[in-house]
């Protein structure tokens, strides 16, 4: 297996497996040495918590960067996952500036909106400091609410394949490079992932689980950086995490005490082996 140095930049829910907490076990399982930069820290995520902590880390980013810059410190993949201001989108791109060096693979998850609408906190002002991001990465990884928002494309709820080949071609159009467009389902049972890059795509699909658990957007991500950086190609990757989170999602379902995450830890030797 290949042994890469993967630094990841998100945010730490100390409870709730997302983010932090969900993309470092999962890129060391996938066989990676895996580097932080919490970009904030919370109590617990967002999603059905009230009250939480928040600290904001902006400030620690730059004298971070500049340590490491000192340090002679580099990385095979830069991947970002939820970034919570303009000023932070700012940041990682002095980041990828600094350290994307020839062979580094840069990696963005859009991470700012589902279901048609951003998240909170969000505003148009973020969507376009995320598209200098987005646009700049060798792969991103959006939804299709994400995927809307970063081109003006219209958003539907229901769609056919013409619809999808219009918004891929607006990526493409736009700068994305290698487009991993994830969620996207012709029909109530199925859902699955198309990795474009050129003109080109290919789709896979699976079985769409109804009820959905918090965190496999990440889940999905990290497992994609893992598997990509174990030196399997886009759609190869793209695969694997599907499988993988498809099988988390199955592994939650029926224990509805667990309804803030999803159970992915003991999986993360099946991972292991599906990244071989």
């Amino acid at each position: 297996m290949a042994y890469k140095r993967i630094l990841t930049v998100q945010d730490i829910s100390c409870f709730g497996q997302c983010s932090l907490t969900v993309a470092l076990p999962i890129l060391s399982a996938a066989g990676h040495e895996t580097c932080i930069l919490p970009s904030a820290i919370l109590s617990t995520h967002t999603a059905g918590f009230s009250g939480y902590t928040f600290r904001d880390l902006t400030e620690d980013i730059p004298p971070i960067a500049a340590h490491w810059q000192k340090e002679g410190i580099r990385f095979d993949a830069l991947y970002t996952g939820y970034l919570g201001s303009t000023r932070q989108i700012g940041c990682v791109e002095d980041l990828f500036a600094a350290f994307k060096g020839p062979d580094t693979v840069t990696v963005v998850d859009p991470a700012m909106a589902d279901n048609g609408k951003l998240y909170p906190g969000f505003d148009g002002a973020f969507v376009e400091a995320m598209k200098g991001l987005a646009f700049s990465a060798d792969i991103l990884l959006p939804n299709l609410t994400e995927a809307c928002l970063l081109t003006g494309y219209p958003y539907r709820e229901t769609y056919d394949e013409a619809y999808i080949r219009g918004l891929l071609q607006a990526l493409e159009k736009a700068g994305a490079k290698t487009t991993v467009l994830t969620g996207i389902g012709y029909t109530p049972d199925t859902t699955g992932v198309i990795v474009a890059r050129g003109g080109e795509s290919r789709y896979y699909r699976h079985p769409r689980i109804s009820k959905g658990c918090h965190g496999t957007g990440d889940v999905y991500a990290s497992a994609f950086v893992g598997a990509l950086m174990q030196g399997k190609d886009p759609y190869g990757a793209a695969v694997i995490a599907a499988d993988f989170t498809v099988k988390c999602i199955e592994n939650t379902q029926g224990d509805p005490a667990h309804w803030y995450g999803v159970k992915f830890e003991p999986l993360l030797p099946l991972l292991a082996e599906m990244v071989k």
